[in-house]
């Protein structure tokens, strides 16, 4: 478990938090979210958002690459990285129902970083429309997408796929009667 990255996000949190003599309330306080939520996060009972991770960041005075900077572990080292479909961490995002995401692999490639997700979208899912800040690839494994933006509608079918830029208000539909199951690629630019 110690080469799994949630777990050491989990355990820079609670370090970097005790290094500087923050109270776990004081976190939770300035980041806007609950003492029990950190808490959970610090004993690694539960996966943070993208946002509640960058909020909790932020309040504890750290930037970005400084936390993330030493991340890499023997599995990050070679040129190839194999991950088996039982270690894909399951996670939630925004407040979306019947959104099934699983995180497949994450690195940080030059000014770049990549996050590959696994999102099983099931035929009754809805949510409200969201920006990322990230350039988004979307690989339709199997079923029917509706890619639902401001001013357009795109249909996607099994082999399909979509590259955007996820500053632009969007969301899938499934328009299908089964699952539908998506591969994502977040391509984060790395700021300097």
């Amino acid at each position: 478990m110690e080469g799994n990255t949630i777990f050491k996000i989990s355990n820079k949190i609670k370090e970097i938090r005790k290094e500087k003599g923050i109270t776990i309330q004081e976190v939770a306080d300035r980041a806007g979210v609950s003492k029990g939520l950190i808490s959970q996060i610090e004993n690694n009972r539960t996966i943070p958002s993208l946002l509640v991770l960058i909020n909790i960041i932020n309040a504890l005075n750290i930037d970005l690459n400084g936390f993330f900077k030493d991340f890499n572990s023997e599995l990050d080292t070679g040129p190839i990285v194999v991950r088996k479909k039982d270690s894909y961490i399951p996670f939630e995002k925004e407040h979306a129902v019947g959104f099934h995401y699983k995180r497949i692999f994450t690195s940080a490639v030059e000014s770049t970083t990549l996050d590959i997700v696994l999102l099983e979208l099931l035929p009754d899912a809805q949510r409200p429309m969201v920006q990322t800040e990230a350039y988004e690839y979307k690989y339709i494994i199997s079923g029917r997408v509706e890619y639902v933006f401001n001013d357009q509608k795109i249909e996607l079918e099994e082999g399909d796929s979509i590259f955007f830029n996820g500053r632009l208000p969007h969301t899938p539909r499934n328009i299908g009667n089964e699952k539908a199951f998506m591969l994502i690629v977040y391509f984060f630019e790395n700021k300097k």
